[in-house]
C-alpha cells in the first residue's frame, strides 16, 4: 500500500478524533459560553448534518481540482476552523466552525477516498478504504479518550488545539507524498458522475450501509448506560468498555479491507447475518459482564468489517464517478449515524428499557439484510468487483 494512502488515514484520525470528541465536551463548552447543554448539543447535531449534506455537494464543487490540490484545501480549512473555534468566546461562532469543519471533513473524505482508491490500483479498493477508515477508529480508541483527558485538565479549548495539531502534521505528508498530477481534460464532469450513480445495485448498497451504520451508532451512543445500568459495571469501567469496542472495530475494518476485494459478499452476507445475531444475543446476555464485554468486542469487529466492504462496494460499483461515489458514501455513512442513535433514543424514550437500543441496531441491520435479499430477488442485486450488486447481495 503506497505511503500516501497511510498519510490520508492519519488526517482521517484527526477527523474522526474531532466529530466525536464533543460528547465529552459538552458541558464544560455549555458553562464556558453561557448557553444550556441541549443548545450545546446542537454542536453535534450541526456537524452531522454538514457531514451528510457536505460529502456530495463539496465533492462535486471540486469535481475540477487537482486532487492533491483538494486534499489540501479541504484540511487546511478543517485545521482553521479548530483554530477559530479554540479561540472564539461566542457560541454562534464556535456553532459555524463546526459546521465548516463537518464540510471540509466530508470534502477530505469524499477526495481521500478516490485518492486512496486510485494510487492503490485497480485492485485493492478495499484495502485502501480499510486504511481511510482505520483512521476513525483509531480516533475512537485514542483520540477520544485523548480529547476528554485535554478537555478535562486544561479545558474544553485545548481538545481543539490538540485537533488542529494532529492535523498539520498530516498537511506537510500530503504536501511531501500525495502526487501532484494536473486536471486531465477529459476527466468525468459533475453530469457524468452523476449519470453513473443511476446505478441501481449502487442505491441498494448506499441504503444496506446506512443501516448498518445506523444500527452500529445506534448501539454505541448507548453503550454507557447498558453497561452501567443493565451489565451492573460501574462507571469507571466506561473507557475500557469504549476502548474493547475501538479495538474490535479497528481489527474489523483491516479484516474487511483485506475480505472486500476478494470475496465481498460473503464478507457482507455471513458477516450481516451473524451482526445481526450478535445484536440480539447482546440484548439476551447484557446483564451478564464476561458476556456483553465479548459481545462489545465482537460486535465492533462485525460492524466496521461489513460497513468497510459496503463502502468498497460502492467505490468499484461507481468506478466511472470516483468522487461522486466517495461522497455519496460518506453521507449515506453518516445518515446511519444520525438515524441510528435517534431511533434508539425513541426507544428509550418510549420506556422500552436500556436493552432497546440493542433491538434497534438488530432490527435495523434485518431491515437492511431484508432490502438486499428482495433487490437481488427483482434483479438489482449487488456487485462485489464486477459492477453488478450481484456478489455482495445476499
Amino acid at each position: 500500500m503506497p505511503f500516501a494512502v497511510y498519510v490520508l488515514g492519519l488526517a482521517v484520525f484527526a477527523q474522526g478524533t474531532s466529530e466525536f470528541m464533543l460528547s465529552g465536551l459538552l458541558p464544560d463548552i455549555a458553562a464556558d459560553l453561557g448557553v444550556s447543554i441541549p443548545a450545546a448539543g446542537t454542536l453535534t447535531s450541526a456537524f452531522a448534518i454538514g457531514m451528510i449534506v457536505g460529502a456530495p455537494l463539496v465533492a462535486m464543487l471540486s469535481l475540477r481540482w487537482p486532487r492533491r490540490m483538494a486534499l489540501l484545501a479541504f484540511l487546511v480549512t478543517f485545521l482553521l476552523s479548530h483554530v477559530a473555534g479554540a479561540v472564539t468566546t461566542s457560541f454562534g461562532v464556535l456553532l459555524l466552525t463546526r459546521v465548516t469543519a463537518a464540510l471540509a471533513m466530508a470534502g477530505f473524505l469524499a477526495v481521500g477516498l478516490a485518492t486512496a482508491a486510485g494510487l492503490a490500483g485497480p485492485q485493492a479498493k478495499g484495502r485502501a478504504t480499510s486504511v481511510l477508515l482505520s483512521g476513525v477508529t483509531l480516533a475512537c480508541v485514542a483520540g477520544v479518550p485523548l480529547g476528554a483527558v485535554l478537555g478535562e485538565v486544561w479545558g474544553w479549548r485545548a481538545a481543539f488545539w490538540g485537533v488542529a495539531a494532529l492535523s498539520a502534521p498530516a498537511v506537510v505528508a500530503i504536501l511531501r507524498s500525495v502526487p501532484s498530477t494536473p486536471v486531465d481534460p477529459d476527466a468525468p464532469t459533475a453530469r457524468h458522475e452523476l449519470r453513473a450513480l443511476r446505478h441501481p445495485g449502487l442505491v441498494v448498497t448506499l441504503l444496506v450501509g446506512a443501516g448498518v451504520n445506523g444500527a452500529t451508532f445506534c448501539s454505541f451512543t448507548y453503550l454507557a448506560p447498558v453497561t452501567t445500568e443493565v451489565t451492573g459495571l460501574g462507571s469507571g469501567w466506561l473507557p475500557g468498555v469504549l476502548a474493547v469496542f475501538g479495538v474490535g472495530s479497528f481489527i474489523g475494518v483491516n479484516l474487511g479491507g483485506r475480505l472486500a476485494d476478494r470475496r465481498p459478499r460473503p464478507v457482507v452476507l455471513v458477516g450481516g447475518t451473524a451482526l445481526l445475531a450478535g445484536w440480539l444475543l447482546f440484548a439476551l446476555t447484557a446483564a451478564h459482564p464476561v458476556a456483553a464485554l465479548g459481545f462489545v468486542f465482537v460486535q465492533g469487529v462485525l460492524s466496521f468489517a461489513v460497513g468497510a466492504t459496503l463502502i468498497s462496494q460502492v467505490l468499484y460499483l461507481a468506478a466511472e464517478a470516483p468522487r461522486l461515489s466517495g461522497g455519496f458514501a460518506t453521507a449515506a455513512m453518516n445518515v446511519g449515524a444520525a438515524v441510528g442513535p435517534a431511533l434508539g433514543g425513541a426507544a428509550l424514550g418510549a420506556g422500552l428499557g436500556y436493552r432497546s437500543p440493542l433491538l434497534v441496531s438488530a432490527v435495523l441491520v434485518a431491515a437492511a439484510l431484508a432490502l438486499a435479499a428482495v433487490t437481488r430477488g427483482t434483479g438489482a442485486g449487488t456487485t462485489g468487483r464486477a459492477a453488478t450488486l450481484r456478489d455482495v447481495q445476499p
